[in-house]
């Protein structure tokens, strides 16, 4: 038995190193030339664009916990313009970004990873990046606010025009040219808690956007394209259509002991996030866009180095 572990052990840090060397190597920098590193995104409504979205962005490195092998400067510089993080209050009641609970990881407050951000925004004037934070402890959102606006990131945020969330429509969204024209380059969507008429910078993401179902440990396949959260549309096709989608394309596994929890799988990582095969990316996309008559805004990947996240972040939206 303890040869057995021994082995899952090494095979398991092989594979990690194996990664981690791949992302230092075969990454690039994407070109800053027109707007997100393409001319013709400049007229597309931010609506009309597929991200591929880092999953967990925050959390990096070799941990079983950790979804991603690159920091946050280098998913940007590699082309990601989608970063999805989990906060929580940590014991000195500050907005951190936990996984989970902030025992099991912290990666530093909140209004740090912003500062991080918005360094890199300074430098990357044609750029709009989108921010997604779930809510985990269900707090307010002058919390998030305060976050903000002690990172001085507030200056580019897009704060949504007064009016109706239910009236606002895919064909509602500003182009990335006009974003970057009124320099606006950042989105901020709250998946709990938000109040847009207090903070109007930072919005409520069901209001906007529907998800696919994120809890995969299972099936590679990952046949589902339906709708998973919010609950209440579903049956209501007006209010499906109005909202852009996220795909949630990320497996779970279990550790090789008992009473672990689940954690991301690193060691599928390359089949998981290719472009072509059963339960890969791009079939994963197309069925999706088959299913609802449109492609997602984004896709959530762990690992997004691994496979082909860039490669089918060009492909879905129109480039070689």
């Amino acid at each position: 038995m303890a040869l057995l572990v021994n082995f899952l052990f090494i095979h398991s840090l092989l594979d990690i190193i194996d990664q981690l060397t791949r992302a230092t190597t075969h990454l690039k920098t994407q070109p800053q030339i027109g707007c997100n590193g393409h001319p013709e995104l400049c007229d597309r409504k931010y609506s009309n664009i597929t991200h591929i979205a880092t999953h967990d962005a925050p959390f990096v490195g070799v941990l079983p916990m950790e979804n991603q092998n690159v920091d946050i400067p280098t998913q940007l510089d590699a082309g990601i313009r989608f970063l999805q993080a989990q906060t929580h209050r940590n014991v000195f009641g500050k907005i951190s970004l936990c996984h989970t609970s902030c025992l099991m990881k912290d990666a530093g407050l909140l209004k740090d990873y912003l500062k991080v951000i918005k360094s890199w925004l300074d430098t990357h004037p044609q750029e709009v990046v989108t921010l997604l934070l779930t809510n985990g402890d269900r707090r307010p959102t002058s919390e998030y606010d305060a976050a903000f606006r002690q990172s001085n990131i507030t200056q580019y945020a897009y704060s949504m025009p007064p009016g109706d969330p239910n009236q606002w429509t895919p064909d509602s969204w500003p182009t990335l040219g006009q974003l970057i024209a009124k320099g606006t380059r950042l989105l901020v969507f709250l998946d709990r808690g938000a109040d847009q008429v207090q903070v109007p910078y930072i919005l409520n993401e069901f209001s906007y956007f529907w998800e696919t179902p994120f809890e995969n440990l299972v099936d590679p396949r990952f046949p589902s394209c339906d709708i998973d959260r919010p609950v209440g549309i579903k049956g209501f096709p007006q209010s499906v259509q109005q909202r852009m989608y996220i795909v949630n394309h990320f497996l779970d596994t279990k550790l090789h002991v008992v009473g672990s929890p689940e954690v991301p799988d690193r060691r599928d990582a390359r089949r998981t996030n290719a472009w072509e095969g059963k339960g890969g990316v791009g079939d994963h996309v197309e069925r999706c866009a088959g299913m609802w008559g449109r492609r997602p805004a984004a896709m959530l990947l762990d690992y997004f180095d691994g496979g082909d996240g860039l490669k089918a972040q060009r492909l879905l939206n129109g480039f070689l």
